[in-house]
């Protein structure tokens, strides 16, 4: 008993060939992300390691606003973030927006936030900074407010990304 695409092989497709494919374009993600939750049973020592005397711990995302400026930071990252069908992709923006759309005509990145984006119990510092890490020479921080929401919160809708400057 055989199929007969078990013997089918792989073949290249010319510009020709690919004309006739169709399908949609994106990233379709689906995951658990856990940093250090407060009563958690296993504390991650990659993001350092929580206890009720030293509050200072979880991940760190920093990020530059432009070249030889200072830094943004998401800082003592810590809880449950659970996710379930979230898509990236590209979309074009040609209307709408008030009719800003028509005279922006430019693509844009789509993450797309199904019912099912869940955090819990999270908590998280934005500040500022001089370095990307704390244990570059010289780092100061300066912290601008801490964020704790504890229990579920559920997103959906879609966020879209703009690109800066002229084409």
């Amino acid at each position: 008993m055989c199929s007969p695409f078990a013997i089918a092989e792989m073949a290249p497709l010319d510009d020709a060939g690919m004309a006739e494919v169709s399908g949609r374009g994106g990233i379709y993600l689906s995951g658990d992300i856990s940093i250090n939750e407060l009563g958690g049973p296993i504390q991650n020592d990659y993001f350092g390691r929580c206890n009720e005397q030293d509050k200072k711990c979880g991940a760190r995302l920093a990020y530059q606003l432009k070249e030889g400026g200072g830094w943004m930071v998401l800082d003592e990252i810590r809880g449950m973030f659970a996710f379930e069908g979230l898509t990236l992709r590209v979309r074009s923006i040609d209307s709408g927006f008030g009719g800003d759309g028509e005279l922006f005509n430019r693509d844009v990145i789509e993450l797309g936030l199904p019912d099912t984006v869940r955090f819990n119990d999270v908590q998280f510092k934005i500040a500022a900074s001089n370095t990307p890490r704390p244990t570059d020479p010289g780092f100061m921080q300066t912290d601008i407010f801490d964020v704790e929401m504890q229990g579920d919160v559920l997103m959906q809708g879609n966020l879209l990304v703009f690109p800066e400057g002229n084409p």
